[in-house]
């Protein structure tokens, strides 16, 4: 079987670049011609930890091509992938205005039976809507519509592809489910479960998944508040719950909220989708505002550190994005963080291992550094935003020394009490009382 993926973004890629892998040839369609000529360099346009192999080894091989537009290469495929974000709105709700872009230019190609694939994250009832519009414009195309969403983590998506808790295929057609099972059938003999399920279900599924999954970091985010006054520990409390399988451990660490791609959207988007159907998801709702609140009670975390007065003051910044292991900076913390320190008077310095070439043009205003260590200088109180492995490793007692006041906020727990207080620090984590050197 040929594939083509429209959209070359950050699924599309990963996506493209797994196929290839599981042995089928690929082409990803990409209307950006910096990132195409990129790509067929081997080189990926974002940072993911494995895909640079995966493109040059494919690429090498003919197995994973790169063109810049659709064009009458599309005619050969068997199975048209289309993966284009699908972004929030000022109203909340997606915006599908790439799909449709997607889908009125790929359907002047249709040749023979095709099954048009969304990979994008879409509303409830958008693959009926695709195949209604294909079949007005083309009558004549022999094709069926699936929905085939994505359940990739943003920093470990290569193996999240080749070793998926489950393949989720939303189909009304045995035809076009026989094909996707054919696709994935390389994974199903490594005994990853393949689950059929009508399309209004798995487009239901995607987001509920990613809704559940923020409302146990919003969850675990009060219950680490409550463990502060308490005198709990939130890491204790965590490892106890997550034991029970019923539960699970993963998505209960605290920090300062959700961001990233996914998460922020797709709460937002269920929820306006609620309201359109007349049955508010009135927990999500509440999740979403622990989220924003969140974000701000971390600059009071901070102003509080440093006796409440920023003006004047500097503060070292360890990481930006929104999670480690990948450049990503869309809703991250910092993006709310870092602009409020800055107004109420700080001088700001960061440090992120990966995401500053992305953070720059976002945070203007903040001092970049070129190391670690180099955001202890002269600061009167370093924050950890972002739990990268290499900020484990800093010497805080040399880290001490180079400091002006001795406040570490740790909104990660990257640290200890026992290395703070060794270190001279006074140390305030998330989810336990702080501790002073």
């Amino acid at each position: 079987m040929k594939i083509s993926i429209i959209g070359a973004g950050y699924v599309g890629l990963v996506s493209g670049a797994c196929f290839a892998e599981l042995g089928w040839k690929v082409t990803c369609f990409d209307n950006d011609e910096t990132r195409i000529d990129q790509m067929r360099q081997g080189v990926s346009p974002i940072f993911e930890p494995g895909l640079d192999d995966l493109l040059a080894r494919h690429g090498a091989s003919g197995h994973l091509s790169f063109q810049c537009g659709a064009d009458a290469a599309l005619a050969s495929a068997d199975l048209i992938f289309i993966a284009v974000g699908t972004p929030m709105s000022d109203d909340g709700k997606a915006d599908l205005f790439q799909v449709i872009d997607a889908i009125t230019q790929i359907v002047p190609h249709l040749s023979g039976y095709t099954v048009i694939v969304l990979k994008s994250t879409v509303p409830i009832g958008t693959n009926d809507k695709v195949e209604a519009m294909i079949r007005s414009l083309r009558p004549d195309a022999d094709f069926d519509v699936c929905s085939n969403p994505e359940f990739l983590r943003e920093g470990s998506a290569v193996q999240d592809f080749m070793q998926p808790d489950r393949i989720l295929i939303g189909s009304n057609s045995q035809r076009a489910t026989e094909m996707l099972r054919q696709l994935y059938r390389p994974l199903e003999m490594r005994d990853v479960p393949i689950m059929t399920v009508s399309r209004i279900s798995a487009e239901l599924a995607k987001y509920a998944a990613n809704t559940f999954l923020a409302m146990k970091i919003s969850f675990i985010n009060e219950i680490s508040d409550l463990s502060e006054k308490a005198g709990a520990n939130v890491s204790e409390v965590a490892m106890a719950i997550g034991k029970d399988h019923r539960i699970g451990e993963k998505f209960l660490h605290p920090g300062p909220g959700y961001g990233g791609s996914c998460f922020p959207k797709d709460v937002s988007a269920l929820i306006f989708q609620a309201r359109e159907f007349n049955s508010p998801v009135t927990l999500v709702e509440q999740v979403q505002k622990i989220n924003i609140a969140r974000k701000l009670a971390m600059v009071a975390r901070i102003v509080d550190a440093v006796g409440g007065e920023l003006e004047g003051k500097t503060i070292g910044i360890l990481g930006v994005t929104f999670k480690p292991n990948t450049d990503d900076m869309r809703d991250a913390a910092s993006l709310t963080i870092l602009p409020s320190l800055i107004e109420k008077g700080a001088k700001v310095m960061a440090y992120d291992p990966i995401g500053m070439r992305n953070a720059r043009h976002m945070l203007p205003r903040v001092n970049w550094m070129s190391g670690p260590q180099d955001v202890f200088n002269d600061a009167d109180c370093v924050a950890v935003l972002t739990e990268w492995g290499e900020f484990n490793a800093l010497d805080l007692i040399e880290a001490r020394g180079l400091m002006r006041g001795d406040a570490l906020v740790d909104l990660r727990n990257v640290f200890t009490h026992e290395r703070a207080r060794e270190a001279g620090l006074r140390y305030y984590p998330i989810g336990t009382q702080p501790s002073h050197g």
